[in-house]
């Protein structure tokens, strides 16, 4: 049959994407009831809806348990170290501005190791997508406070408690320059399709803070399911409307605190119209 030929409904079935398209042959090894795998579903369900070709996206991760999520992707994906999944998808996005850009992480990889570079990530407001897997623990090494466990949590390696004050990455985005802030649960993958798709298409950095239980290391956490409200946050351009209902909010409020239009950090690829100094020149300006 031509293209020529279609029926309208043919035409549509030839443009659908399914979610499964975008899924790779390697089985998630998250344990089982993770809120890790509702989050790949929404990721796929997001992706199939904007249609996006999977040669032209990028994904880029650190270490933990989120960070496995470029395996599971059938997508260009780079695992990186600990910590500085932002910086290498900073410069992917430099070098390649044509690439949908997503970076995946953690509470402990992006908050704790890589808290500098993701400071720096919302100051830069470079046009890439931040998929932040909180479970307030270290799940992959045993279950270590992480920078967002609450302070008063008791565990066999802080039986008094951490007595530190959590780390609250939607009020340091803000601060930063952020200009897409927003927080999903896991267990409402529909209100969380919703936020991946309104974070991709965003042109600037998109910071989506996902509350996502673990059931092996902080089983208490199933708990959140009662008590998550699914997307009743309205989204605000003013930095100070939006610094209220962050810092107000119990932290089981969902949904985007804040969308800017804010000036977007497009290095520029163009070379250096002079000619690169040789080593030999360059060892003469130094011996001076």
């Amino acid at each position: 049959m031509t293209h020529a030929s279609q029926t309208p409904l043919e035409k549509i079935a030839i443009k659908t994407v399914k979610p499964t398209e975008y899924l790779s042959n390697v089985h998630p090894v998250w344990c089982p009831g993770c809120g890790h795998f509702f989050i790949l579903r929404a990721l796929t369900k997001a992706l199939a809806w904007l249609k996006l070709p999977k040669e032209q996206i990028g994904l880029v991760s650190g270490i933990g348990c989120s960070s496995r999520l470029p395996a599971y992707l059938n997508v260009y994906g780079f695992h990186g170290v600990h910590g500085r999944a932002l910086a290498l998808a900073s410069g992917l996005k430099a070098n390649r501005p044509d690439l949908t850009v997503l970076v995946a992480g953690g509470d402990g990889d992006g908050y704790s190791i890589g808290g500098n570079h993701f400071i720096h990530a919302c100051r830069r407001n470079m046009d890439m997508t931040y998929i932040v897997m909180d479970n307030e623990v270290y799940g992959m090494t045993k279950g270590q406070p992480s920078p967002t466990t609450p302070s008063e949590w008791q565990s066999k390696l802080t039986p008094n408690g951490i007595g530190v004050a959590r780390f609250n990455p939607l009020g340091i985005a803000l601060a930063a320059g952020a200009s897409f802030i927003a927080r999903g649960f896991s267990g409402d993958p529909n209100g969380l399709t919703k936020l991946i798709t309104e974070a991709i298409q965003h042109k600037g950095f998109s910071l989506i803070e996902i509350k996502s239980p673990c059931v092996t290391f902080r089983p208490e956490e199933k708990e959140w399911q009662k008590s998550m409200r699914s997307l009743n946050i309205s989204p605000s351009s003013n930095p100070a409307e939006a610094a209220k209902a962050i810092y107000s909010s119990d932290g089981f409020d969902t949904g985007i605190f804040y969308q800017a239009d804010l000036p977007i950090y497009e290095p520029s690829n163009t070379p250096c119209d002079a000619p690169a100094d040789t080593l030999a020149e360059i060892e003469k300006d130094l011996s001076v």
